[in-house]
């Protein structure tokens, strides 16, 4: 797949996960939305799950790795608070923040 953008997200910006609940297909976990976390990594560019499920065709779309740790998930009483947990999720569920 040849890449047509930049990626609007570097790696190791803090993003916080879109907190809604849209109908139908949707590809973000229920326990990340509203959580904020660091881009891992760039995964480059692929066609918008979200519209492929309806047998439409798809825009395409930037996927990311997105870096929390347990912390940023289940707040002060998880353990152990240094684990991470890594999501594939798409720049359309992601908005910038600033570092805590």
């Amino acid at each position: 797949m040849t890449e047509t953008s930049s990626p609007a997200i570097a790696t190791g910006a803090p993003v916080r996960l879109k907190s809604i609940a849209p109908p139908g297909h949707v590809r973000c976990p229920w326990y990340l939305r509203g959580k904020t976390g660091v881009i891992e990594r760039d995964l480059g560019l692929t066609g918008n799950p979200e519209t492929l499920a309806y047998g439409v065709e798809a825009q395409q779309i930037r996927l990311y790795r997105v870096r929390f740790t347990m912390k940023d998930i289940w707040g002060d009483d998880a353990d152990p608070a240094s684990d991470t947990l890594d999501a594939e999720i798409f720049e359309n569920w992601l908005e910038p923040t600033h570092a805590s």
